[in-house]
């Protein structure tokens, strides 16, 4: 079985900065694409950033320059550096990735259980 375990939200002023950890675990052959989506109350989940096992990045036009993700694949972590933090991005944050397992190879999307991030005054 697989598990992705969040950390890192919390309540921040606006301009403030946080940085999010997510870490796989279980039995994990090899780790592709990692990323990380929001959901505010109210609005779909959306796409913030995603990142290739190589290390390409994609970012959601509403916080690029501000967002930065970075992964460890010795550590199967994926991390979400987020600062200029606004009131918009007040939202529960989800990391995902697409994983291949040892047993039958099988490849599969997983999801975390999410952590708040709430920015205000």
């Amino acid at each position: 079985q697989v598990q992705l375990v969040e950390s890192g939200g919390g309540l921040v002023q606006p301009g403030g900065s946080l940085r999010l950890s997510c870490a796989a675990s279980g039995s994990i052959l090899r780790i592709y694409d990692m990323g990380w989506y929001r959901q505010a109350p109210g609005k779909q989940r959306e796409l913030v950033a995603s990142i290739t096992r190589g290390g390409s990045t994609n970012y959601a036009d509403s916080v690029k320059g501000r967002f930065t993700i970075s992964r460890d694949n010795a550590k199967n972590t994926v991390f979400l550096q987020i600062n200029s933090l606004k009131p918009e991005d007040t939202a529960v944050y989800y990391c995902n990735a697409f994983i291949q397992q040892f047993i039958y190879l099988q490849t599969s999307t997983y999801w975390g259980q999410g952590t708040q991030v709430t920015v205000s005054s």
